[in-house]
């Protein structure tokens, strides 16, 4: 039996053959369906750790599929968006997907993300799990303390890099929007003054990065926002 299941909604029937043999080379079981109504009812009837959803369908389309997936669950979604649609992208992230992949791909590329994305979710949904310290290659964030410990040493940090920081290291591999990270760290609405949020990377970096200016865990998605390195 499969270690982890994912769910396509592509109404590419062809892609999504393709998908479905090449990921269980990693142990994962894909079933598909090609309209978001048929995907909303399957994720009712059984279990994922990942749903892989297309932008363009006819019918229910992928940003409303999306939004209705929302309301129930948190499961990490893949969007797939056609090429050089910056907006399609902006939008389906500020909707809650954890990340997108342009038509066409590599499909070494799409597994690569796939397991990045079933390995943070399952790492951060243990069931029962209180987790009070987050650990990563040279980085430990302490939730009770406050604090954070690199190879210079341990150190608390003000409140607003550390709920930033937390945010991102918890959302581990997913793109975050500045309107994200804003509306999560400050709790207020955004207005799309980024001043405050590169204020606070900036010091972040040059308290935990090695490197300020080649960033190993908070890196830049330009255009959009923020990801957490899911390599360390």
């Amino acid at each position: 039996m499969a270690d982890y299941q994912l769910l396509i909604i592509d109404d590419d029937k062809e892609l999504c053959s393709l998908i479905q043999r090449s990921v269980l080379a990693e142990n994962i079981e894909a079933d598909f369906c090609t309209s978001g109504k048929a995907g909303l009812d399957k994720l009712k009837a059984r279990d994922y750790q990942l749903v892989i959803l297309d932008v363009m369908m006819p019918g229910m389309d992928g940003f409303e599929t999306l939004e209705q997936i929302r309301q129930e669950s948190s499961l990490p979604i893949l969007m797939f968006t056609s090429k050089n649609d910056s907006a399609s992208k902006v939008r389906g992230l500020r909707a809650g997907a954890d990340d997108y992949l342009t038509k066409p791909f590599d499909m070494d590329e799409l597994i690569a993300r796939v397991v990045s994305l079933i390995r943070r979710y399952t790492r951060f949904n243990q069931p029962g799990a209180s987790q009070q310290q987050l650990t990563f290659d040279g980085l430990e964030i302490d939730l009770d303390n406050r604090s954070i410990t690199t190879v210079n040493g341990t150190y608390e940090l003000p409140p607003k890099e550390f709920d930033l920081l937390l945010f991102c290291a918890k959302n581990q591999g997913k793109i975050l929007t500045k309107q994200q990270i804003y509306e999560e760290v400050w709790g207020e609405e955004y207005f799309y003054d980024d001043s405050n949020i590169m204020a606070i990377i900036s010091r972040l970096r040059k308290k935990i990065e090695e490197n300020s200016g080649s960033p190993k865990y908070i890196q830049t998605i330009k255009g959009i926002g923020y990801r957490f390195n899911k390599e360390v």
